[in-house]
């Protein structure tokens, strides 16, 4: 299965331009109001695609309201997975969704999920998104100047914007070439029309832009807050075919993530946001070889199980000294010498082994033991047999 590519609103997608163009999961719980859901709703669906197409790219605009953004982080928090990649970009709402169109058609293609993930950022610069505005008084995506504030207030004025890759604001002089500085390659021209007419965008943009084709779309509802007017005409000029968007990818260099292992392009990761090290430090790495594989759900592995270190050889003892009365009971076979030590009988009346062996040999009790002994020289006397002698007078032994 492709890698699923998500978006928060429905007027985020694009009709495919082909029937190989996987179609795009839509994020019910994303959208305001009563159709949209908690926490537990976001946590189903990102739930379920996860599981059925392995990973998941949710594109939304930066400029989405804080409260989804919270959400989103807190669904990928609370399924502790690295297979969830949430895409900010920084692009007016047409914008947005021709970007996730480009994607949706590389997921199609070899590249692993994070190269695809990693791919938005590189895609963004080689998107033209701009607008036909009848007022920028309320613009705030590109810097304007007073002159052009003042001339804002003017009856039936228009000015041509350009916010992505690099702003530029021109006033419209009727049917005129704006003289925006366009996309030095072909492009495929997506209009949105929305209370201004889209002849001046079809028509002397379009040639001077080198536009291939031209495909008309409904305007986005987040439009009109992004642009600060609701009276304008959105455009967005992107690369159409597949195969150039394939080699723009993959002429980039590729680096592993030193945290959870995926490919990348640039200098982060889309799944984990984990920095790409310097250029010194890129061959090490920061967790340990037992880090979770790509791909599987954290928190759910069993850690590996401890080893004993393998014990130090010991040292051979040197043998004991044997005793050469015990040596012939020990040694099976062996004889006495003529003129030695006897040898005690064991209790069955042959040699003495095992535990006998080791027992001492019997003595002859002195003469001075036993109850014929002579009595002490000089006995203490006692007032009564068996009685212990007196105490001393004094317990200090100094007096």
């Amino acid at each position: 299965m492709p890698t699923a590519v998500a978006v928060t609103s429905p007027e985020l997608v694009l009709p495919p331009p082909d029937r190989h163009t996987p179609p795009a999961a839509i994020l019910q719980s994303a959208e305001p109001g009563e159709r949209g859901g908690g926490l537990d709703r976001t946590l189903a669906e990102i739930h379920t695609l996860v599981e059925h197409h392995g990973h998941l790219l949710v594109v939304h605009p930066a400029a989405a309201p804080p409260a989804l953004v919270h959400r989103l982080h807190a669904a990928r928090a609370a399924l502790e997975t690295d297979r969830l990649a949430l895409v900010g970009v920084d692009l007016p709402p047409l914008g947005t969704a021709l970007l996730a169109l480009q994607l949706r058609q590389l997921s199609i293609c070899d590249f692993s999920p994070g190269v695809l993930a990693s791919a938005a950022r590189l895609l963004a610069h080689y998107l033209h998104a701009g607008a036909v505005l009848g007022s920028v008084a309320r613009l705030d995506q590109v810097p304007v100047g007073l002159k052009a504030h003042a001339k804002s207030w003017l009856p039936g004025s228009q000015f041509a914007v350009v916010a992505r890759p690099e702003p530029q604001l021109v006033r419209l002089a009727g049917d005129q070439d704006p003289g925006l500085k366009g996309p030095g390659f072909p492009t495929r021209l997506v209009v949105a029309e929305g209370g201004l007419p889209a002849e001046g965008v079809t028509g002397a943009l379009a040639r001077a832009w080198r536009v291939r084709e031209v495909t008309h779309t409904k305007l986005p509802a987040e439009s009109a807050d992004w642009w600060g007017t609701g009276k304008l005409t959105e455009f967005a000029a992107a690369i159409p075919d597949i195969s150039v968007l394939y080699q723009l990818v993959s002429s980039v260099r590729r680096e592993e993530c030193h945290w959870c292992g995926l490919e990348l392009i640039g200098d982060r990761c889309a799944f984990c946001a984990a920095p790409l090290p310097p250029p010194g430090e890129r061959g090490r790495r920061a967790l340990p070889a037992t880090r979770p594989a790509p791909g599987r759900l954290r928190g759910r592995e069993r850690a590996p199980a401890l080893t004993r270190p393998a014990p130090a050889p010991a040292e051979r003892a040197l043998p004991a000294a044997r005793d050469p009365r015990l040596a012939p009971a020990l040694d099976a076979g062996v004889t006495p010498p003529a003129g030695g030590p006897r040898i005690p009988a064991g209790p069955t009346g042959g040699p003495v082994t095992g535990v006998h062996a080791l027992r001492p040999a019997r003595r002859a009790a002195p003469a001075d033991w036993g109850p014929g002994r002579p009595p002490p020289a000089d006995p203490r006397p006692y007032e009564g047999t068996h009685q212990p002698p007196p105490p001393s007078r004094s317990r200090n032994p100094r007096s």
